[in-house]
């Protein structure tokens, strides 16, 4: 028997940016037949452009890895736009994969959908049972809607649709624009600049306490195929490691691997986002035998080591 994954075409998109690289790169080892169009190729605000590619390219399968995200600054300055595209990508991609015959769709949703004050561990069942942090809320409400049209879509037309749930990513190739970036990027860049300047502190966002789980980017991209591969469930599943460490210790953490020896200051007047944040895990593992690999500590090692040697070529430095 061939392997599940050999000539398959597939649609990656997002195919260019942080998560999506390694998924196609993961393809591509795999010998499937990638399709990872770029913006200026396709659009994916653009309806009837959807509508046109899926229909030239007819794919298998699709994976939706594309989305407009931000850290906290990021969706608080811009909640309209965070909403719009995020929601309009995924209905339109959804529907026009349906109208061409894609075999299984996967979608990759966000746990910024889940409650503010959800229990922890996030346990998929607590999906509906409040509203999200309120500076993310319209990126975690728009990619939710994507689980209901799926689920929609499966009971009405017989449609394989998945909707996965990825927590926090980090690792090489992340956006590391202050403006934009992530907390592990966000930090990572400016514990390495004030090291450089010998700054004696450094200035981080809240009060440090609040806690998140974060997620290898490689770990991400074997759990998404794992999933393609082996899930085709209705109900959403959470993508993480299941561990959580608080915004101090991992400031802590990341000043001694970049060996910045200053004091770290918090700005109180910024906000904190979500109090904790940590997955259960255990139906990923159930569904589709996923576990992630790669330990915190390496993860982070990596990441450093890949933000050093590429700040000059097209990384912010």
């Amino acid at each position: 028997m061939k392997p599940f994954w050999y000539g398959r075409r597939v649609l990656v998109t997002g195919g260019g940016g942080f998560l999506g690289s390694f998924i196609r790169e993961r393809l591509e080892r795999e010998h499937a037949s990638v399709l990872a169009p770029r913006k200026r190729e396709l659009d994916l605000r653009d309806g009837a452009a959807v509508e046109a590619y899926l229909d030239a390219h007819r794919p298998n399968l699709v994976i939706h890895a594309a989305a407009v995200v931000g850290g906290i600054g990021a969706n608080r300055l811009h909640p309209g736009r965070f909403f719009y595209e995020n929601a309009i990508m995924g209905i339109q991609l959804i529907e026009a994969a349906r109208k061409f015959g894609v075999e299984k769709f996967v979608c990759l949703g966000t746990i910024c959908a889940y409650p503010k004050f959800t229990p922890i561990p996030f346990r998929e069942e607590e999906l509906w049972n409040g509203y999200p942090e309120e500076t993310n809320a319209p990126y975690g409400v728009a990619k939710k809607a994507l689980l209901v049209q799926l689920q929609g879509y499966r009971e009405e037309y017989g449609f394989n649709g998945i909707f996965l749930l990825p927590v926090n990513l980090y690792g090489p190739r992340d956006n590391f624009d202050l403006e934009t970036s992530h907390v592990i990027p966000a930090m990572i860049r400016k514990f390495v600049e004030a090291q450089e300047r010998g700054d004696q502190q450094v200035v981080l966002w809240g009060d440090g306490s609040p806690t998140r789980e974060f997620l290898y980017v490689e770990d991400a991209a074997d759990g998404i195929l794992a999933a393609a591969e082996k899930y085709d469930g209705a109900e959403p599943v959470n993508l993480g490691k299941g561990e959580e460490i608080s915004i101090r210790d991992l400031a802590a953490l990341i000043a001694r691997k970049t060996e910045f020896a200053g004091e770290i200051v918090w700005d109180t007047e910024r906000p904190n986002g979500q109090p904790r944040r940590m997955l259960d895990v255990s139906r990923a593992e159930r569904f589709f035998g996923f576990r992630a690999g790669t330990t915190f500590a390496a993860g982070l090692e990596r990441t450093i080591d890949w933000y050093r040697a590429h700040r000059g070529a097209g990384v912010p430095a």
